[in-house]
């Protein structure tokens, strides 16, 4: 545990340090409210009607996942470029511990940065549509922010584990770009049966405020459950791909 520790601030305080890693949430949080504020702007324009604070608060969410996967792209991929993997490994000759800390450390910075997002979403869209919105349990958006951040902290742990897979930003990125916004919108708009499993679209689940209309909806604990698993086989894999190859 000790050895743990050690390593798990090693890591952290590489991440703190990194430039790319506080220009990619300034820029996402800065991003996500202007996306948020033109949603809601829309919804003002729109005659009559109640407006669903959650629903508008979480409008977002596709887009503000991106940044966050470029976050773990980044990350995973930054000790790649210029080679300061071999230095790590000589630092730290314990791949696994090494692997692992990285990822908790992802998940320390991931889960407050997300929170503040998603919960600032929500703040904006209260006082912009307070006066004509529906009302909502506090119970509700709980389980909304909750959900919310933990997609968010899971999208950027499967974008680390692919980023380490592949060890170059370019395709990486490439590759989680075309699949969120080429290949899952086309299965999902498809007669694929299974388009439940995909890992965006259980995921989403676990945030969405529940649908009485929606057939073969999960539940949140579903999707939290099947986003997880698609997560830790990537995260394994990885891990034992990161341990057998050379630097």
């Amino acid at each position: 545990m000790r050895k743990l520790t050690r390593i798990l601030h090693a890591e952290l305080a590489k991440l703190i340090s990194l430039p790319s890693v506080w220009l990619t949430l300034i820029g996402t949080f800065i991003l996500n409210l202007g996306i948020i504020a033109a949603y809601v702007s829309l919804s003002l324009k729109e005659p009559g009607g109640s407006r669903n604070i959650l629903n508008l608060g979480i409008s977002s969410m596709g887009y503000l996942q991106v940044g966050f996967m470029i976050l773990g792209i980044l990350v995973a991929c930054s000790e790649y470029n210029g080679g300061q993997i071999r230095t790590t490994l000589a630092a730290m000759p314990w791949r696994g511990l090494q692997f692992t800390s990285k990822h908790i450390a992802v998940a320390i910075i991931t889960i407050p940065a997300a929170f503040l997002m998603v919960a600032s979403s929500m703040l904006y869209t209260w006082i912009r549509v307070r006066e004509g919105a529906a009302g909502f349990e506090i119970d509700a958006m709980i389980e909304v922010l909750a959900g919310a951040t933990g997609y968010l902290t899971l999208s950027t742990l499967l974008s680390a584990a692919i980023g380490a897979l592949l060890r170059r930003t370019t395709p990486a990125l490439v590759i989680l770009l075309g699949y969120d916004f080429i290949i899952s919108p086309l299965l999902r708009n498809s007669q694929f049966k299974s388009k439940n499993v995909l890992p965006d679209a259980a995921g989403s689940y676990m945030y969405r405020v529940p649908s009485p209309v929606e057939l073969n909806a999960l539940t949140p604990l579903q999707g939290t459950g099947v986003f997880l698993i698609w997560t830790l086989v990537f995260v394994v894999v990885a891990l034992v791909v990161y341990r057998k190859m050379d630097a």
